[in-house]
């Protein structure tokens, strides 16, 4: 399995605050990684580093045969390979969800506007918000608007999906409609990093687990390490996710 994305001794720092320290990871092709770990320990930068968003002081990142790392970097390049969903979901009010998908590959990448408007169609429909087409965002849900974010980055073709807490603002029944979504992408051999806090997702779609505190990567594995954590910090963790999901289930 060839790897997409390989980071090495990676460090990043915001002034003082030392936020990745020495991070080390590979993610494979059509691989499904699922990084979790508590507030403030480095997910969401990981992410962001990953699509350039943030440059880092140290180590070396290569995604999709782009090395983050030179000086050089294409960023427009890299952008074309790698699609990111953020937890709000961007949309431009004024434009139709249509137009909103159409616009980067229009924009972009020069695709034709009667090729976009069926591209548009073609992954509104896979992520079940094609009858929604010529709605504007103020007029969906919230979980609505997240399944559009996503159609947006499927429409310029990524290599690679990064999806940084998309349900964290969602109710119980907006979050399971993104998560089919993911899951259906997951299923079709999409590669895939997300940051969440769903445990039952992260261990029922991803084929590999990084768990992360303070800044590094304290234990990677399948699902099965959330059973069976060897360090007493993944425990605490997984103990304490449980009985928050458990306590918002009531």
């Amino acid at each position: 399995m060839s790897a997409v994305v390989s980071l090495s001794n990676v460090h990043k720092q915001f002034g003082a605050l030392k936020v990745l320290d020495g991070v080390s990871f590979d993610v494979g092709r059509g691989e499904v990684a699922a990084i979790i770990g508590q507030s403030g320990s480095g997910k969401s930068t990981v992410l962001r580093c990953i699509n350039a968003l943030e440059t880092i002081q140290q180590g070396t990142i290569d995604v999709c045969g782009h090395a983050l790392h030179d000086a050089g970097l294409n960023r427009r390049a890299l952008h074309l390979d790698v699609g990111i969903v953020f937890q709000s979901y961007n949309l431009f009010p004024h434009l139709t969800v249509e137009q909103n998908i159409m616009l980067a590959p229009v924009s972009v990448k020069s695709v034709p506007k009667k090729e976009a408007r069926e591209l548009a169609r073609e992954v509104l429909a896979r992520v079940g918000m094609e009858a929604k087409a010529e709605n504007y965002p103020e007029q969906l849900s919230g979980g609505q608007q997240q399944r559009v974010a996503i159609a947006r980055s499927l429409a310029m073709s990524p290599k690679l999906m990064l999806f940084d807490e998309v349900t964290s603002a969602l109710d119980p029944q907006l979050t399971g409609e993104v998560l089919r979504v993911m899951e259906d992408l997951a299923r079709g051999g999409m590669t895939m990093i997300l940051v969440t806090h769903e445990m039952a997702f992260a261990r029922k779609v991803a084929s590999k687990i990084i768990y992360m505190h303070q800044g590094k990567v304290w234990e990677t594995g399948s699902g099965e390490m959330l059973d069976q954590p060897k360090t007493p910090e993944l425990r605490n963790f997984v103990g304490g996710v449980s009985s928050d999901q458990a306590s918002a289930s009531v």
